[in-house]
């Protein structure tokens, strides 16, 4: 029985890292050789291969070692991966940094101010009553406990154990209330008037608000990220890049489609690769390493960004003068293989003639 080229490494099972990839109908590449479809489906029940992309996959035992260097250079911290085995399928979840690449802002849905939770009024809490609403205005004063004050002169340590709140407590909260002021008479609270100063006015007229560190004007619901900063989603290794996008917008609550964003490894050196829509980005990350400063998972626009091979990513370093004497080498390069290439069929061209002229005499001589 012959044996077909490259089973000897199939049978072994002893691979190191590597990736599979259907080559049409003839069968699946190992190592840069061809080997049947049969032999793929074998294999891959044998030794338990996970999928990293549509027709790749990745030896699990190798996918364990990556993810246990990738555990330790996070250890103890919540970027940990946990894995698990799921029907015969083998799953890695956790949080997946993702860097804001954005250029263009982003639409947020305005509805989503309207429902922030607020604690209910409570008697015996004071700051239940001293909350803000989504629009940055204070609450009713109707719902603010009153504070009675019965006497001008400073309350002794048994009134305040009494009473339940301590003055430490309540001074901090008079200073976050501008609506209300503290007099030293019976009246106790005194409200004041509609004046209000430079600062809060600028504060109320901004309209800011915050989400993941990032600010947005919630009347225009306007979403720009900071470039770079890093925000993260939970996701596994079953999910694809566009399942991924979703969770993601979904999380920050941005009407964008996800169709006009994609993921990126961005490297240092200034490589730059599109994830497929097909491709797992957690897996994706595990493969990378866990190191943040050699490479990044960035979202960016998709029709905005290209992608940068290796080979341009090592140019991209270099000072204009250097990247300009490369193309004068380059040129100079290439004019002496078009020089080769005219004078290999110019002497073709004359032999032919040559050839050509010997036959039409050949008739004459006979």
């Amino acid at each position: 029985m012959t044996q077909q080229p490259g089973h000897e490494e199939l049978v072994a099972g002893s691979l190191p890292i590597f990736l599979l990839s259907v080559q049409g109908e003839l069968g699946v590449e190992v190592h840069g050789k061809i080997c049947p479809k049969i032999v793929r489906m074998d294999y891959c029940s044998q030794s338990s291969l996970v999928p990293c992309g549509k027709d790749k996959y990745i030896s699990k035992n190798e996918l364990l070692l990556h993810l246990k260097t990738y555990n330790l250079y996070y250890e103890g911290q919540n970027l940990q991966l946990r894995h698990r085995e799921e029907e015969g399928e083998f799953i890695v979840e956790g949080l997946l940094n993702i860097s804001w690449g954005l250029r263009r802002p982003i639409r947020l849905q305005m509805q989503d101010d309207n429902q922030r939770i607020r604690p209910p009024p409570s008697s015996s809490s004071w700051h239940s009553g001293c909350n803000l609403d989504a629009q940055g205005s204070a609450v009713k004063p109707s719902i603010i406990p009153d504070i009675q004050i019965t006497d001008v002169d400073t309350p002794t340590d048994a009134d305040d154990s009494e009473s339940g709140t301590d003055v430490g407590d309540l001074k901090p909260q008079q200073e976050e209330t501008p609506q209300l002021m503290r007099t030293r008479s019976d009246v106790g609270v005194r409200r004041r008037g509609n004046f209000r100063t430079p600062s809060e006015q600028r504060r109320i007229k901004r309209h800011r608000f915050s989400i993941n560190g990032h600010f947005y004007n919630h009347k225009t619901s306007v979403f720009t990220p900071a470039y770079g900063s890093v925000t993260n989603v939970r996701i596994n290794s079953t999910m694809t890049t566009s399942q991924a996008l979703k969770l993601l917008l979904n999380k920050f609550k941005i009407e964008n489609s996800a169709d006009e964003f994609a993921l990126y490894i961005v490297h240092t050196s200034g490589e730059k690769q599109k994830l497929k829509a097909t491709d797992y980005p957690l897996i994706a990350r595990i493969l990378q390493g866990p190191c943040e400063q050699v490479s990044k998972v960035f979202l960016m626009e998709k029709d905005q960004i290209e992608e940068v091979t290796y080979d341009v990513a090592q140019y991209i370093k270099f000072e204009m003068p250097v990247l300009k004497s490369f193309i004068q080498k380059l040129q100079e390069e290439e004019d002496r293989e078009v020089k080769k290439l005219m004078h290999k069929y110019t002497v073709l061209r004359l032999m032919i003639k040559r050839r050509l002229e010997e036959i039409c005499e050949s008739p004459a001589m006979i």
